[in-house]
């Protein structure tokens, strides 16, 4: 009989220490590239173009309870564009686009994160591209899914502010100069605290 309440009072620990931990809050701090995606739309001759970037990397920290304290960078390689055919990628890798032989790498800091409610956030930051940084501010959604957490939301860049698509391609009548940039970031959880 002491064997059994002995038994019965580790079992009831267990589930209580089991318990706490699962309490935690959970920090979403890995960002798993391969199963995120950066795209792009933009209109040429008023007919959208889609494109997306291939190799992207950076560092998130978000806690659902604590979304001030959110932290993210992300660096996207400019050169892995897929901009819908090789030569399409060639023209936009060079000088009077992306120029990615000297500036090869986009990269956006987020400096705040703002609940808006109904697990959608605002997130303002600062974009640097091509050796010019500006502003900007985008709304993401946030879902866990299991041991993850996926954000997902849209920006719209003024792609002359950047110096993307110089020369003949300055006329906004030929290429637009709103440019979409659409996100799906994956990032698994850790308890906070624990990396």
């Amino acid at each position: 009989m002491n064997s059994l309440i002995k038994k019965t009072g580790l079992l009831a620990g267990a589930l209580v220490l089991w318990a706490s931990c699962g309490a935690q809050a959970l920090e979403f701090n890995q960002l798993q590239a391969d199963k995120s995606a950066v795209s792009f739309v933009y209109k040429q001759m008023n007919v959208p173009i889609e494109g997306s970037f291939k190799r992207f990397h950076g560092q998130i920290s978000f806690d659902p309870a604590k979304p001030a304290q959110a932290r993210a960078e992300i660096d996207i390689d400019l050169a892995s564009i897929d901009a819908g055919s090789d030569e399409a990628n060639d023209e936009v890798a060079g000088k009077l686009w992306f120029n990615t032989k000297a500036y090869p790498v986009a990269r956006f800091v987020a400096t705040s994160i703002k609940p808006l409610g109904n697990n959608r956030f605002e997130v303002a930051g600062r974009m640097s591209i091509k050796g010019r940084t500006h502003d900007e501010r985008a709304v993401a959604t946030f879902q866990p899914q299991g041991s993850n957490g996926v954000f997902a939301g849209s920006l719209v860049l003024k792609r002359a502010g950047y110096g993307i698509g110089e020369g003949m391609w300055a006329d906004f009548g030929t290429v637009a100069n709103d440019v979409q940039i659409k996100f799906r970031l994956v990032a698994a959880a850790a308890a906070a605290g624990k990396k």
